[in-house]
């Protein structure tokens, strides 16, 4: 399992979204920041309660619109490119780039 958890802050509903990629499950959560363990990114945010998340297969038809669709209801565009980056290099995400036709 691969997990990655972006502390973005103001700019991002919740301040954390954390990917989670299980072989081809792909899981992207959004959490409330956990002001009690502290401000700063480096705080321990892993008790941040989640409020929203998608979970798709790498596989399945419509799975990078699914969640291409949820991480911009999250954030800006430009956390939501770093989150779906991360995502296509460490999964085998179907995207129109290199699907076969």
């Amino acid at each position: 399992m691969k997990t990655k958890t972006f502390k973005i802050g103001e700019y991002c509903k919740g301040g954390i979204i954390t990917v989670e990629i299980r072989g081809k499950k792909i899981a992207i959560i959004g959490k409330e920041w956990d002001h009690s363990k502290g401000t700063r990114r480096s705080s321990d945010q892993k008790g941040a309660k989640e409020f929203d998340r998608v979970e798709v297969q790498a596989d399945e038809q419509g799975a990078e619109h699914k969640l291409l669709d949820f991480v911009y209801d999250l954030t800006s565009s430009y956390y939501a490119d770093q989150v779906m980056d991360y995502i296509k290099e460490n999964s085998e995400l179907k995207t129109y780039l290199n699907a076969r036709w």
